[in-house]
């Protein structure tokens, strides 16, 4: 638009000026107008007044009536000749409004206006005010960049290296952790779009480039054929895993990094079962969408990082692999990221050209906690957070949370324009950012709390498990690894002789079908007479009233025989073949051997089953008791039902189970119903696997000894979180002080030079001090925690010219000063925040300053 840089600049101006509650002037009550006036009256809405009309000034030097109507506090939804204006106020109310209720939509908002107006609503109101909010916040785009130019905030990336100051606010001598970062990345399909009927395109053809948060597509598209398909014609081919297909055969690719093996066949086991993993053929949408959704990456305190749009597919690898390139460049070495098949996506970073800068820069990749859980054993002791040394008690959950509330502007967006759909998403991004940048003190705060809880509750009670099963802190640590050991090779079959086993199934086979035919022939000869003769077929005695019976017996015997006949030459065929000159017997030790591991085989494909159903139960019964995922009673009705269902299918699964463990020499422990159907944790059935030796016996797999080693590992990461959050503390500290600072100084700048962005920049800095003044006293409860081991005075930035006199002045004034043992319990913190002298100075410096 030509005349966006000057309706920025009026509007600046008129921000400086305008009265919190501008009065227009009534159309009745104008004055006397020139004849070679250029003035006039428009028609306008403002809900805050309710006036019709106003009376708008302008002379013959003025540029458009838009600049006119934006100085005296309006807005047209065209630039010539407009009929109606809306006042800054009404569509600043409205922007309020869609940040915190996304799903509010501009419909909603002018049948609230019509209502207010007491007149019926009319279809054209609905584009007069979209039209209008579109250059509103195409001015408040402008706004923003000037105002991130004035304070150093345009450079490339700058929201990413500094919108999160635990992450990212390096600081002199602070420890070094195990990760600099940690971040998730997930797809969500809740933000489609519908496509133009016909392939027809909408009227609205525009594009929105101006957000720092969505990559581009052809830089995601950069990505598509990063790793090529594995040289099989199997269906079962696996893009996203890139390195093993879903039957565990290893890819003999050139560019693949077969170092690990064991990590690469375990991720593949765990990725097959995702939809996240599946086949690209699997993850085709309906073309009745054009955007399927958004990729999404974000920190573990849950500001975003980037976001993708998925075009007509689901989560193809390209998108994961476009926001870890970026995560490579610019987030810098020794990073933990999570997915939830984490663990397949690394092995796919690694076949990728990312691969080389991946693991020169030691970064990691995981799963999820709670998607960890339907991931193998073997892959939760080596890539679930809790085995995760570093990790803590973080469990990568932050996208779920960003998806269930982006689930709001669904609605909203799925017929709009691709423009106004990134415009919204966009808006939605920010608010989220700046929600979760005002909650960083009380994720901080909640996080240390838990930590101290756990370490302060379990500690007593492992000292006493330990001490009552006489078990030593170095034990805990040998029986890890002797599970983790034991896992990895848990699962693996050894080898056999595909022949020996197609010979014993022939030998069955032959002993089913010599007794059917012998069943066969017994049954058709016992209906034969005593007084047997041979009678005419035109005969009448009651011989041939039976003809029928004898019949189907004769059949019966004809095709059993004749089945016996083919398996004999089959099984001679064979024994021919591989030499075998004494045909196998069932007491033959070659025949007992291929018998039993046939057995072990089989037990393991009933339990996978088992298992398999099992983990759907629990993930269904997880969703159908999460509160707030907008599923109607209808949804939840249908689940309820459909898991009564799949329960009938899980006894079904014990019973083949119980069939095949009963089949086992030795037999292995049958298993009941009731306590199938309340297991949680996926390495109880883990532990049914090895049927080589008897795992109970060793002192990890004892239910006593898996306690305490979850309650030690707990205990652990609780440490660990303790460490980070104390590291976290400091720079969250440090940048509220410094960013006041410089809000001080850019401020008396711009005053100095009469700037027209003075007027944003100070709008920006007083909102920005009232939420770093609530994060403020956040820390100040931190601080106040007992067994808090931090420290509580600020520190100095990395690579900064260091603190003058004037900085460490305010520093003091703005740490907390007293003695941790004599702190106050933390239920009386709420009580004394009156009485906290430091949050009280900084309050006052803020006042000052503004």
């Amino acid at each position: 638009m030509p005349l966006l840089a000057t309706l920025t600049d009026t509007y600046l101006r008129w921000k400086a000026t305008c009265s919190d509650q501008p009065q227009p002037v009534p159309a009745n009550n104008c004055p006397s107008i020139p004849s070679d006036s250029y003035s006039f009256t428009i028609a306008i809405i403002d809900i805050f007044t309710l006036q019709t009309s106003t009376f708008i000034h302008r002379d013959a030097n003025s540029l458009s009536p838009a600049i006119d109507l934006v100085r005296a506090g309006f807005l047209s939804h065209v630039p010539v000749s407009p009929s109606v204006a809306i006042s800054l106020r009404t569509l600043e109310h409205f922007r309020h409004l869609r940040l915190r209720k996304p799903s509010f939509s501009v419909e909603a908002y002018v049948k609230v206006i019509c209502d207010s107006y007491k007149v019926p609503y009319k279809r054209r109101w609905r584009t007069v005010l979209a039209d209008a909010f579109d250059t509103y916040l195409a001015i408040l785009r402008q706004v923003e960049q000037r105002v991130n130019t004035a304070l150093g905030r345009s450079t490339p990336n700058w929201r990413i290296l500094n919108s999160c100051p635990p992450c990212t606010y390096e600081l002199e001598d602070e420890p070094l952790l195990p990760f600099s970062r940690m971040y998730v990345l997930d797809g969500g399909n809740s933000a489609k779009r519908m496509a133009g009927l016909g392939g027809r395109e909408r009227g609205d053809t525009r594009t929105y480039t101006e957000s720092d948060y969505i990559i581009p597509r052809d830089f995601v598209d950069s990505f598509a054929n990063e790793v090529r398909p594995r040289a099989s014609d199997s269906d079962d081919a696996d893009p996203v895993v890139g390195v093993f297909n879903t039957t565990g055969e290893e890819d003999t690719h050139p560019e693949v990094n077969t170092d690990d093996l064991t990590t690469q066949v375990m991720s593949s086991d765990c990725s097959k079962n995702w939809k996240a993993a599946a086949n690209e053929e699997k993850k085709r949408m309906w073309s009745v969408f054009d955007e399927t959704g958004i990729f999404v990456s974000a920190c573990r305190h849950g500001l975003l990082l980037w976001v993708t749009d998925m075009v007509r597919s689901g989560e193809l690898a390209k998108y994961p692999l476009a926001i870890m390139s970026n995560v490579i460049d610019v987030l810098g070495e020794r990073t933990l990221g999570a997915y939830d098949i984490g663990c397949g996506f690394q092995s796919t970073i690694r076949a990728s050209r990312l691969g080389d800068a991946f693991e020169r820069q030691k970064c990691c990749m995981c799963v999820d906690a709670f998607h960890g859980y339907a991931h193998n054993y073997l892959c939760q002791t080596k890539n679930h957070p809790n085995g995760i040394v570093g990790a803590g008690l973080e469990d990568f959950g932050t996208i779920e949370h960003f998806f269930s509330a982006s689930n709001a502007i669904a609605p909203v967006i799925r017929y709009a324009s691709s423009y106004r759909r990134h415009v919204f998403l966009d808006l939605f991004f920010k608010q989220w950012d700046e929600d979760k940048y005002l909650n960083l003190g009380t994720m901080i705060y909640n996080n240390y709390k838990q930590a101290l809880d756990i370490v302060s509750t379990e500690s007593i009670a492992l000292d006493e498990a330990k001490q009552s099963l006489g078990i030593q802190e170095g034990d805990l640590q040998t029986w890890c690894q002797e599970e983790i050991k034991y896992f990895a090779h848990l699962g693996k079959e050894t080898e056999w002789d595909v022949h020996a086993m197609a010979y014993v199934e022939l030998l069955l086979k032959l002993r089913d079908a010599e007794s059917q035919a012998q069943s066969a022939s017994t049954r058709f000869l016992s209906t034969t007479p005593k007084d047997y003769q041979f009678i005419s077929f035109t005969g009448t005695q009651s011989y041939s009233g039976d003809m029928t019976a004898t019949r189907k017996l004769e059949t019966q015997r004809r095709y059993s025989a004749e089945r016996l006949a083919t398996i004999q030459q089959e099984v001679t065929s064979m024994e021919v073949k591989m030499g075998i000159a004494n045909r196998w017997q069932p007491s033959s030790p070659e025949y007992q051997a291929t018998l039993k591991y046939m057995s072990n085989h089989q037990y393991q494909r009933a339990l996978d089953n088992l298992q398999r159903l099992v983990v759907q139960r629990l993930f269904e019964l997880q969703r159908l008791n999460i509160s707030q995922t907008g599923a109607s009673y209808k949804m939840r009705t249908h689940i309820s039902k459909s898991l009564q269902t799949r329960c009938h299918t899980i006894q079904n699964a014990v019973k083949t189970y119980n069939t095949a463990a009963a089949a086992l020499s030795p037999p292995r422990p049958q298993l009941d119903w009731s306590k199938v159907s309340h297991y949680s944790f996926l390495e109880e059935f883990n532990l049914l696997r090895d049927t080589r030796q008897d795992v109970r016996e060793k002192m990890w797999a004892k239910p006593a000894i898996r306690a305490v080693i979850r309650q030690w590992l707990r205990i652990n990461r609780a440490k660990e979180e303790i460490d980070r959050c104390n590291v976290e503390i400091r720079p969250l500290h440090t940048a509220i002080i410094d960013e006041d600072t410089f809000f001080t100084q850019c401020l008396a700048s711009l005053a100095a030079e009469q700037a027209i962005e003075h007027v944003a920049v100070y709008e920006y800095c007083s909102h920005r001090r009232l939420i770093n003044m609530q994060v403020l006293h956040r820390i100040s409860k931190i601080h106040l925690l007992p067994g808090f081991s931090g420290s509580i005075s600020a520190g100095i930035r990395k690579g900064s010219r260091g603190r003058t006199t004037e900085d460490i002045a305010l520093s003091s004034s703005n740490e907390v000063e007293y003695d941790n043992d004599s702190a106050p319990a933390v239920d009386e913190v709420e009580e004394l925040t009156q009485d906290i002298g430091t949050l009280i100075e900084y309050l006052s410096d803020l006042t000052l300053h503004r």
